[in-house]
């Protein structure tokens, strides 16, 4: 009986307890999508699944970003086990050009009221003609520019203009490829979960744009919530597609974590902007030049080899011109030819025309956010030929002078003969008296010249007159 009484009692703790919360996870994404934010969102997608959360929300403020790192986020949310909400949020975010395809491609999507999404509008990576403002000429997801908004006149006038896709497509067949690969991509996106196909390809043929209600209307996106309640609420019961299977939510006496971005995240923002990946790579580049031309410090090329290594690692996560690279570096190969050897100012002049231009190619994306200042370009490119002309001929003036220190310095030194000779004797040079060795016959008091050191003794002959 004793036993028995134990057993209920237990039986009735158990049933007393609060039942467990259901982890919510929220993560930000804010500002232009890079390299670091890809690489936070899919480290943070696949460890929501092994710390067995139940739900994962990105809460989305993009203006839009890169190309490469916008799949990368798309393919983590389509491969995750676990169902992922887009919510465009709060009142005043966007999801505009790669948002919307974020959007899109999440197992729920929902917009707080005040918000907006679309100009998804691909532009050509390589378009040679920079005639149309309109091209933005770098980031194919990159928002497009809109001529008659930027002569003042009215939105309404625009829509009605926009009367077919070919107004906005590419001129070139390569412009061509990217807006159809695009219009491909953001339409099987949709068609995922049932959304809407045609709107999806006007964002990219036309550059459309709406607000949170039009969108609800248009059936772009799920439903409404003006907060992160609001998500939970509408989502629960709703049967979405995981990985090809139908999966319910289900979600109840839920809590929040509100995921924080980490030290790799912040290191990885810092190092991929497109300013700070420069100047690491200028000063990997002078450092190393700098210890090859006066070995033995340590410090620049250890210094330089760092940064280089840095700058490596952020460009090969930035959509670089390798035209723009080679530029570049051709200009610090003419600048230092030039103080090699002086052609006038030929040489060094081209180097300065060739960095400056490779400088402003270097990025070829005209996202906002990746691309390297013009200021900053100014500034180092007039640095970068001072560092050349100035302290690199100052360099190769040094290591031309004659050796002023050690036993070398004594090779061509005078000496007084002080004893012996022919034969071995003793000399004076620099007031210290030597073990010398000459053939011919000297006198005390004869000069000679210092033509050979063998480890504590010199050759010396007679100096001529």
């Amino acid at each position: 009986m004793r036993v028995l009484a134990v057993f209920a009692a237990f039986c009735i703790w158990c049933f007393s307890l609060p039942a467990l919360s259901q982890n919510v996870w929220v993560i930000e994404i804010s500002g232009g999508i890079g390299p670091a934010t890809s690489d936070y969102v899919s480290r943070e997608i696949e460890q929501a699944h092994k710390e067995q959360a139940s739900f994962i929300v990105l809460k989305v403020d993009t203006p839009g970003g890169l190309d490469t790192s916008m799949r990368d986020i798309i393919r983590a949310i389509t491969t995750s086990p676990l169902p992922v909400a887009t919510w465009v949020g709060p009142a005043g975010a966007r999801a505009a050009s790669a948002g919307t395809y974020i959007l899109l491609a999440s197992h729920v999507a929902a917009m707080a009221p005040g918000t907006n999404l679309g100009a998804a509008t691909p532009v050509s990576l390589t378009a040679p003609g920079g005639n149309d403002p309109d091209d933005s000429g770098g980031n194919p997801f990159a928002p497009k520019k809109d001529k008659e908004s930027e002569a003042g006149k009215d939105t309404d006038e625009q829509a009605d203009n926009a009367e077919d896709s070919d107004k906005v497509s590419a001129k070139t067949a390569m412009e061509k490829k990217v807006i159809n690969d695009a219009r491909a991509y953001i339409r099987g996106l949709a068609k995922l979960h049932g959304r809407n196909e045609e709107w999806a390809e006007t964002a990219v043929t036309e550059a459309a744009s709406i607000d949170a209600e039009q969108a609800l209307e248009l059936n772009v996106i799920d439903f409404l919530a003006s907060d992160l309640d609001g998500l939970i609420s509408q989502s629960n019961g709703r049967t979405v597609i995981i990985n090809g299977l139908e999966a319910t939510i289900e979600l109840s006496d839920v809590a929040y974590v509100e995921r924080e971005q980490d030290w790799r995240f912040k290191l990885l923002s810092v190092i991929t902007n497109p300013n700070v990946a420069y100047i690491l790579m200028l000063i990997g580049i002078y450092g190393l030049l700098l210890e090859f031309y006066n070995p033995g410090v340590g410090l620049p090329g250890v210094l330089g080899g760092i940064c280089l290594l840095l700058a490596m690692y952020s460009l090969q996560m930035l959509p670089v011109s390798y035209a723009g690279l080679g530029l570049l570096l051709l200009g610090i190969a003419l600048m230092i030819a030039e103080a090699f050897s002086p052609s006038f100012g030929i040489l060094g002049l081209g180097g300065i025309v060739a960095f400056a231009l490779g400088s402003v190619m270097l990025m070829d994306t005209e996202t906002p956010g990746y691309q390297i200042a013009i200021p900053l370009i100014v500034g180092l490119t007039v640095v970068s030929a001072l560092f050349t002309f100035v302290i690199l001929s100052l360099l190769l003036k040094t290591r031309r002078k004659p050796v002023t220190t050690g036993m070398e310095a004594l090779l061509g030194q005078e000496a007084v003969v002080v004893s012996g000779f022919p034969g071995s004797g003793r000399v004076l040079v620099e007031g210290e008296i030597w073990q010398a060795n000459c053939d011919a016959p000297l006198n005390k008091g004869d000069r000679v010249i210092v033509v050979q050191i063998h480890g504590l003794c010199l050759e010396v002959n007679r100096r001529t007159q």
